[in-house]
C-alpha cells in the first residue's frame, strides 16, 4: 500500500484567556503520525506524536488511527468555532496544547504535551518560510483567479452584446414576416370578398331567366289547352253527322222494304 504525501497546515492560534500575541501551530501530517512546530515569535516548542502514541490515544477514544489524525488535523489546520483552545504551562518550559471537541452529545478535550524547540530560531524561520510560500501561492492563486474572471466577464460582456444583437435581429425578422404575412393574408381575405361578390351577383341575375321561362311556359301550356277546346267541337259535329247519316240512311231501308 502506498503511503500518500504529508500535508502542511499552519494555524494562526488566538488564545482567549492569554494577554501575548497568537501562536502560530504548524503541523505536518502522515497517516499514522504528526508533527506540530509551535512558535510565538519569540520562543518555539515541538511535539512529536509518534505512531505508537497514536495509536495508544486512537485506542483510547475508540477510535481508529485514521479517524483520530483526520480529526486532530481538523482542529490544528483551522480555529473551529466553539472550541476553547488553551496553550499553558506544563513545567520545565514545557507547554500543553489542548483543544475541546463535542461527540456525540459529550464535550471532550484533547491534549498534547510539547517539548521546548533546541532551535528555537530554525523553527521560527521555518514557519515563516511557509507562511511566505503559502501567502504567496495564495497571491499568485488570486492573480489566476482574477485574470480568468477578467476573462470570463469580457466573454460574458461579448456574449451579452451578442445576444442582444441576434435578439434585434430577430425581432426585425419576425416584424417583417408578420408584415408580409399581414399583407398576403388581407390581399387573401380581399379576393374572398370579391369572389363572394361575384357568386352572390352571378345567383341574383340567374333568377331572373328561370322565372320568364317558367312563366312562358305556363303561358304556353294555356295557349294549347285552348286551342284543344276549340278544336274538340268538329269531331263532335262529325259525329253527329254521323249519326244523323246513319239514322237517314236506316230510315230509307225501312221505307224500301215497305
Amino acid at each position: 500500500m502506498e503511503k500518500t504525501a504529508p500535508r502542511h497546515t499552519c494555524l494562526k492560534l488566538q488564545i482567549p484567556t492569554a494577554q501575548s500575541e497568537p501562536i502560530f501551530v504548524k503541523g505536518i501530517w502522515f497517516d499514522s503520525h504528526f508533527h506540530l512546530s509551535i512558535t510565538d515569535g519569540l520562543n518555539a516548542w515541538v511535539c512529536d506524536a509518534t505512531e505508537e502514541q497514536v495509536r495508544e490515544r486512537a485506542s483510547q477514544w475508540d477510535q481508529p488511527v485514521s479517524e483520530y489524525i483526520h480529526l486532530a488535523e481538523q482542529y490544528l489546520g483551522f480555529q473551529q468555532p466553539g472550541s476553547v483552545y488553551l496553550f499553558t504551562d506544563a513545567g520545565d518550559g514545557h507547554k500543553r496544547l489542548s483543544w475541546t471537541f463535542e461527540k456525540e452529545g459529550t464535550k471532550l478535550e484533547w491534549r498534547w504535551k510539547c517539548l521546548p524547540s533546541p532551535d528555537s530560531k530554525k523553527v521560527t524561520a521555518g514557519i515563516l518560510d511557509f507562511l511566505m510560500d503559502a501567502n504567496i501561492r495564495l497571491s499568485e492563486e488570486v492573480v489566476r483567479q482574477t485574470q480568468s474572471y477578467e476573462r470570463l466577464k469580457e466573454e460574458a460582456e461579448k456574449c451579452l452584446t451578442q445576444s442582444e444583437k441576434f435578439n434585434s435581429e430577430k425581432m426585425e425578422f419576425e416584424s417583417a414576416i408578420y408584415a408580409k404575412f399581414l399583407g398576403v393574408l388581407n390581399s387573401k381575405k380581399r379576393k374572398l370578398r370579391e369572389l363572394r361578390e361575384q357568386l352572390s351577383t352571378k345567383k341574383t341575375f340567374g333568377k331572373l331567366p328561370e322565372e320568364e321561362s317558367s312563366d312562358k311556359t305556363e303561358s304556353f301550356d294555356e295557349g294549347s289547352d285552348d286551342a284543344k277546346s276549340e278544336e274538340e267541337p268538329p269531331e263532335k259535329l262529325t259525329g253527329t253527322s254521323k249519326n244523323t247519316l246513319s239514322s237517314r240512311g236506316g230510315g230509307r231501308k225501312r221505307i224500301t222494304h215497305k
